[in-house]
C-alpha cells in the first residue's frame, strides 16, 4: 500500500529513514501461483542501530515480514519486490539478487536470525560447541579466535562458556538454550538481528530476563534488531519504533511511545485494550470482535473494515494509504481522528522498562 510520490508529499510515510540498513519495498509473497499473498506489498526502512518491533495476530504476517528480510521464504512461496542491505561502506545490496552461496554468506555474516524454540534450531547429536565451530568453519571464520569470542557472548548473556559449550542442547534449560542461540547467532557479528518470536516459549520470567540481555547487547555491540512477537507489552520494552501487521501488510508505524499512547488505528487501537496490563481491571480488557482474514479471502478496501466500529462505504471500497498522524507516525486509516477520539484506551500507561530478572545459569 506504498503511496506514490505525490501521496507522501501529504500523508507518512514509513519509508522515511535517515540511516537506513535495511529497506523493503513492495515486498510480496505469494503462494499458489500467485494468487494467495501472506505478505502484500509492505514497504519500510530500518534505521541503522535501532530497536523495532513488529507486533500483530497470529497469522498477520509477522513471520514473512522476518523471513523476507533475508530472502528465507520457505517453497513453494515466491517474494518479490526489493531487499536492500545499506553496507557502513557505502554500498549497497539488493539481497534478492544474490547467488545461493552469496545468499548462504550473507546470512549470517550480515544479518542473523534467531526462531521461536532454540531446541528445533540445535542438532541434538552435537554439543552446543560444536554448532559455533561449524559454523564458523562454515564461513572461513578463524576458529579459535570465533570461539573466544563464542565464550565472551555467552558470558554477556550470564552463562557459564565451559559448561554450555560442553552441553548437548537437551542438558540445557529452555532459556539457557535460547541464549546460546542468540549467541551462536552473533558469533559472525552481524550488523542486523532479527528474532522471530524468540521468547514465545519461555516463562514471563525469563522472557524479561532474556529481553533486558538483548537490551545489554544491542548496546554494547550496536546491533540493528528487529523483534517480531504477539506479544506488545514484552516488545514495548525493547523497542524504539514499533509497527502493526494485519492481514499481510502494515497498517501503523510509529515511535513506540507514540504508538502506545497515540496510535490512530483502530486495530491497533484494539490490540492494546485486549492486551493485559495492570492498570485495567480484567473487565475492562475487551476481545477484538471477529477474525483476521484467511490469505484467500482478504476483504477489497480496507482490510479491517469488517471488524471495525469505525468503517465507511469509502473504508470498503478504498485501500488507505499511510496518513501522517504525528512526527515519524504513519497510519493507514481514512478516519483516524477519529478512531483517537472514540476508541479509548483502557490503560494509562504500558511498562516499558526491562525487569531486573534473575539470570542465573540454571534458568
Amino acid at each position: 500500500m506504498t503511496p506514490d510520490i505525490t501521496a507522501q508529499r501529504r500523508h507518512g510515510d514509513p519509508m522515511a529513514a535517515t540511516d537506513p540498513i535495511l529497506e523493503m519495498r513492495n515486498a510480496k509473497v505469494t503462494y499458489d501461483d500467485g494468487e494467495t499473498f501472506v505478505l502484500d506489498d509492505v514497504s519500510m526502512a530500518i534505521e541503522r542501530n535501532e530497536v523495532v518491533g513488529v507486533v500483530g495476530e497470529s497469522g498477520s504476517g509477522k513471520s514473512m515480514f522476518a523471513s523476507a528480510m533475508l530472502d528465507a521464504i520457505p517453497d513453494p512461496g515466491r517474494l518479490s519486490g526489493e531487499i536492500l542491505y545499506h553496507k557502513a561502506d557505502g554500498t549497497t545490496i539488493d539481497i534478492l539478487e544474490l547467488s545461493q552461496e552469496e545468499l548462504r554468506q550473507f546470512r549470517w555474516e550480515e544479518i542473523a536470525m534467531v526462531f521461536q524454540g532454540a531446541m528445533s534450531s540445535f542438532n541434538p547429536t552435537m554439543k552446543v560447541g560444536g554448532h559455533f565451530r561449524e559454523t564458523l568453519k562454515a564461513h572461513d571464520a578463524h576458529v579459535t579466535e570465533g570461539m573466544e569470542f563464542a565464550r565472551e557472548l555467552l558470558a554477556d548473556l550470564y552463562l557459564d562458556p565451559d559448561r554450555v559449550l560442553d552441553s548437548y542442547p537437551h542438558e540445557l534449560s529452555g532459556g539457557m538454550q535460547q541464549r546460546a542461540l542468540i549467541a551462536l547467532s552473533l558469533v559472525l557479528e552481524p550488523n542486523v538481528l532479527v528474532m522471530d518470536e524468540p521468547t514465545a516459549a519461555l516463562d514471563l520470567l525469563m522472557q524479561r530476563s532474556i529481553l533486558m540481555l538483548l537490551q545489554e547487547l544491542q548496546e554494547k555491540y550496536d546491533l540493528t534488531m528487529v523483534f517480531i512477537t504477539h506479544d506488545l507489552p514484552l516488545v514495548a520494552a525493547l523497542a524504539d519504533r514499533m509497527a502493526v501487521m494485519y492481514a499481510f501488510d502494515l497498517i501503523e508505524v510509529a515511535p513506540r511511545d507514540q504508538l502506545i499512547g497515540n496510535s490512530g488505528h483502530p486495530y491497533t487501537r484494539a490490540l492494546l485494550n485486549s492486551t493485559p496490563n495492570l492498570d485495567a481491571p480484567l473487565e475492562e480488557m475487551r476481545a477484538i470482535d471477529g477474525q483476521s482474514p484467511a490469505p484467500v479471502n482478504v476483504p477489497s478496501g480496507c482490510s479491517y473494515a469488517p471488524r471495525c466500529p469505525l468503517a465507511t462505504d469509502e473504508c470498503r471500497s478504498d485501500d488507505p494509504a499511510f496518513y501522517e498522524t504525528g512526527p515519524s507516525h504513519s497510519t493507514a486509516c481514512h478516519h483516524w481522528e477519529q478512531a483517537r477520539e472514540t476508541i479509548e484506551l483502557n490503560f494509562d500507561a504500558i511498562d516499558t522498562e526491562p525487569l531486573e530478572a534473575d539470570t542465573e545459569d540454571d534458568a
